[in-house]
């Protein structure tokens, strides 16, 4: 294991307002790309590893995507709940130190891939672990731990019952929540509550589920804490249709009396899109939402900011204004602009909560309003480098326009890796490669490298790379093609060799060199 470097008080820091934050920098990494011989990166001591990497490589920031339990796609951005954690992301060697699987439980590991997730095996195999470990709690648990579980239940129902039943539900139906029978669908009280009699063990092993997810993630947020880690975590603009939150709160969305959506989400044609992007996302009733002082919202920023340090706010232009698309459409054209709430939500989340510390994600086309809206609330946007060497030197993502309110990403989790973006997209054209080799040397060996040198050196107060970068990888390294579904995405993993002392060094010199030590 690597040793660490003194903690530093970034994490102290990120609780006050931004212009008390000191110049940062971090790296991206979803937990489920961490390694591990359980197929798929998890909350155990592998978490641990990567956040000793940090402290050693002197990096102040570990950004992640939603922890939200993932559904079809397996994409972090479609989850079935706003409130809820990953089961798939639980320790397993934690469940058999706390005596809920045996060592024999974990011998017979089927032969998982190592630099990658193969999702359909992995969720058949760890739910039969998770299966276990439940009814192991179930039979032989103290009451103490009884106790925790019941004491973690009350603290969280709010969202945990709706939660619960709805993962039980779908278990017993196996589909959407829009095709159970009628009386559930549209939550009839003596449905629900016949529901509750019959699930009643398989709702409780949920809700045990959410307290195992909730112990290790908390064991792990404090670990980064006490290296000196500050956690920046994602909160996704709009919820997914088959989730507990659209089932349970139907009169927040565009729903009809069967809830079906009358409308959904999109973004409107443009350059890089003649139809448009039909995501299909149900819409908040925001009139509704304001009439009852936005509190879903204030809940959801709660729960966020009890397991991160900071939130990035996905799709943030939609607060100023999002695209509707009548239900039925099949592309995005016939949609129109709608207004936002605007600081409205704002307000309410600051009067609730204090200031807080967010990140707006204002990538895309972003007009006059939404510059406002994110200036008037003082969040930083985002600046990624691999947008900026498409025009002149008047174009906002190079490193001489950035501002110090802002963080600096050399590719997100949507973007190719950096030398896979280099190599498909910038060497094969040469004005392309010409507009970039005055930045850089052009060389596929070490372009990544000096994207991190350009980001690291902006004058802007956080910057960020994914860890593909950080390790040069190519394309075979990429997190997510958007406006793609298949066994390609959100699959990566790195090798545990990866994480080297000579890694560390290299980026430690830069941080320093840099002057972002936190």
């Amino acid at each position: 294991m690597l040793e660490p470097s003194a903690p530093s008080t970034m994490v102290a820091s990120l609780t006050r307002q931004w212009p008390e934050t000191p110049r940062s920098s971090g790296i991206l990494l979803h937990p489920t790309s961490l390694p591990g011989p359980y197929g798929i990166g998890e909350l155990g001591d592998q978490a641990l590893e990567f956040i000793n990497f940090l402290a050693a490589a002197e990096q102040n920031l570990w950004q992640i995507m939603p922890l939200g339990p993932t559904g079809y796609g397996d994409s972090p951005y479609q989850s079935f709940s706003a409130f809820a954690g990953n089961p798939l992301l639980i320790g397993l060697a934690q469940l058999a130190q706390a005596g809920w699987l045996s060592h024999n439980d974990l011998e017979a590991i089927p032969p998982f891939p190592y630099d990658h997730v193969d999702y359909g095996p992995v969720i058949t195999w760890r739910n039969d672990m998770l299966r276990r470990a439940y009814a192991r709690f179930r039979d032989q648990a103290s009451a103490e731990q009884r106790q925790a579980v019941k004491a973690f239940h009350a603290a969280n129902q709010g969202w945990l019952d709706d939660f619960a039943l709805f993962m039980a539900l779908k278990e017993r139906h196996q589909s959407a929540w829009s095709d159970w029978p009628a009386d559930l669908a549209t939550r009839q009280p003596q449905a629900l509550d016949q529901a509750r009699h019959d699930l009643a063990d398989d709702i409780a092993r949920h809700i045990f589920y959410q307290y195992e997810f909730d112990r290790q993630w908390s064991a792990i947020h404090q670990y980064a804490t006490e290296k000196g880690v500050a956690i920046i975590g994602d909160i996704p603009i709009f919820v997914a249709f088959d989730s507990a939150d659209a089932w349970a709160h139907p009169d927040l969305f565009y729903f009809d009396e069967n809830g079906r959506p009358t409308a959904v989400a999109g973004v409107p044609p443009d350059y890089f899109s003649p139809t448009g992007q039909l995501w299909g996302n149900p819409l908040y009733r925001w009139d509704v939402l304001a009439d009852t002082g936005y509190s879903w919202w204030i809940e959801r920023f709660r729960q966020a900011f009890r397991w991160v340090d900071i939130v990035r706010l996905d799709h943030f232009r939609g607060f100023a204004a999002y695209w509707r698309v009548p239900a039925g459409e099949e592309t995005a054209i016939n949609g129109t602009w709608e207004p936002g709430p605007g600081d409205k939500m704002f307000k309410a989340v600051r009067r609730a909560l204090g200031n807080l510390p967010i990140i707006a994600e204002d990538l895309g086309v972003i007009t006059p309003d939404v510059n406002a809206l994110r200036e008037g609330e003082g969040f930083p946007g985002m600046r990624v480098l691999q947008f900026a060497f498409t025009t002149d030197g008047s174009n906002p993502y190079l490193p001489h326009n950035h501002v110090s309110n802002c963080v600096v990403y050399t590719g997100t989790h949507d973007n190719d890796t950096t030398r896979g973006w280099f190599q498909t997209e910038i060497q094969p054209d040469p004005a392309k490669l010409e507009q970039l080799q005055r930045y850089t040397h052009g060389d596929p060996d070490r372009i990544a490298w000096e994207f991190l040198e350009l980001a690291w050196q902006s004058t802007s107060l956080l910057a960020v790379a994914p860890l593909q970068d950080v390790l040069s990888l190519g394309s075979e390294a990429r997190m997510n093609t958007p406006g793609t579904v298949g066994d390609h995405n959100w699959r990566w993993k790195y090798v545990p060799e990866a994480l080297t002392g000579e890694l560390a060094a290299r980026l430690r010199e830069l941080t320093e060199r840099s002057g972002r030590m936190g």
